[in-house]
């Protein structure tokens, strides 16, 4: 049992680290000299790395928001669990974790599935970078983890 609550807080600790990754790094489009991020765009011209802020769209102001909120719902998922571990009665399950994994999975869905739809393809040779990438990495193990949760019950 010990094992399994340990190999749970490893992936746990995984998925908040992709998540946290995701949403700060610059890479969720990338060219050959262009990266673009949810936060800034930068161009890199003859040496010179010029970076302005994202656009204003409400577009991208949900997928800001949805990662954050995905970020939060991971952590406070997490604290949740080493809480539960201690004062949760024999035998019952981690129904709250759960939720606020699950809930936290779905940002991420939501988030990446709204940037895949709305990113412009004005810039020729633009492709999806790395940060996109661990977002929908996190997703599915963000929603296995919250599963996992849902079945785990605390031995006596």
């Amino acid at each position: 049992m010990l094992l399994i609550l340990l190999g749970v807080l490893i992936l746990h600790l995984i998925i908040l680290i992709l998540l946290i990754v995701s949403t700060s790094a610059s890479a969720w489009s990338v060219g050959s000299d262009v990266s673009k991020d949810l936060w800034y765009n930068c161009l890199t011209k003859s040496n010179l790395y010029q970076c302005a802020a994202a656009s204003n769209e409400d577009w991208i102001q949900a997928v800001q928001a949805l990662m954050i909120l995905a970020v939060l719902f991971c952590f406070f998922s997490l604290v949740a669990f080493v809480f539960q571990l201690f004062k949760l009665v024999k035998g019952g399950r981690f129904f709250f974790t759960a939720i606020f994994q699950i809930l936290a999975s779905l940002f991420v869905m939501c988030g990446a599935i709204i940037y895949t739809v709305m990113r412009s393809e004005d810039t020729p040779g633009l492709q999806f970078g790395y940060a996109y990438v661990l977002a929908w990495v996190a997703f599915p193990l963000c929603l296995i983890s919250g599963l996992i949760y849902i079945v785990l019950r605390k031995k006596e």
